[in-house]
């Protein structure tokens, strides 16, 4: 009988397989701008409710939002932003040596 493998092993294996990585890293940022609205969101006092009120929305979609689930659009970030008081700054940042090499950036040309 073969042995039971553990997770780690199991997801390194996953992550081994093409594409995977960007995937699980599309996943990663998902659930960080999740967390972060989340997190803004119960400073200021709001429930879910409240936040997709005043963001032409509803609680179901807020939820999902703030679990991880959608990627959002700039324009959805840009009206909880301003329903949070806040204002939307999307940065870019240099890629490090492993993500370089899941996007083919280092391959890429510069305009």
């Amino acid at each position: 009988m073969a042995s039971r493998k553990s997770w780690s092993e199991m997801r390194d294996k996953r992550l081994s397989r093409p594409g995977a990585k960007a995937g699980y890293e599309r996943a990663r940022r998902a659930f960080e701008l999740a967390e972060q609205v989340r997190q803004l969101r119960e400073t200021r006092g709001l429930s879910q409710a409240e936040l997709a009120r005043r963001i032409g929305s509803t609680q179901p979609s807020v939820a999902r939002l703030e679990a991880g689930g959608v990627a959002p659009t700039i324009e959805t970030l840009e009206r909880v932003a301003a329903a949070l008081g806040l204002e939307l700054a999307v940065t870019f940042s240099n890629l490090t040596g492993d993500a370089r090499k899941r996007t083919g950036a280092s391959r890429a040309k510069t305009a």
